[in-house]
């Protein structure tokens, strides 16, 4: 089946929704915000055209199948990661450096979350660590 293009007015018309990121003839980019929204909306039971149309959303202009893998991916990334499976991190993943200086307070931030994180793994090493050992105790006694 062919994928529904959008006209230009439809393009305009989308674009004047806040929960569009970006859009085109081609394909929508919905906002964080709005993944958000759809999920909690979701798990009240509320079905996938309501939350669209309730959101501002012309599901005729759309598509239903788009409304609908939306909703799938969506829950997907959800059930996965969490919320944080619901942000667009194409932004972040172009495979290309960065080009500008990081301040300061950007760097300090980065290397305290790189502290926290090898904090956690040793805490988790450890525990695999004495888990490990107990079970070769356990093991050993045993014989």
């Amino acid at each position: 089946m062919p994928k529904k293009h959008f006209t230009s007015k439809e393009v305009k018309s989308l674009s004047n929704n806040p929960y569009v990121k970006s859009v085109s003839s081609k394909g929508i980019t919905y906002t964080d915000e709005f993944k958000r929204i759809f999920v909690v909306e979701d798990e009240k039971g509320k079905l996938p055209r309501q939350i669209f149309e309730e959101n501002g959303f012309d599901v005729e202009v759309l598509g239903i199948v788009r409304v609908h893998r939306a909703a799938s991916r969506w829950r997907a990334a959800y059930n996965k990661s969490g919320v944080l499976g619901l942000r667009d991190t194409r932004k972040d993943n172009s495979g290309r450096p960065t080009k500008r200086e990081f301040s300061l307070e950007e760097k300090n931030s980065k290397l305290e979350a790189q502290t926290l994180l090898l904090r956690a793994e040793n805490e988790l090493l450890k525990k695999l660590d004495m888990i490990c050992f107990f079970y070769h105790v356990k093991i050993f006694v045993s014989m």
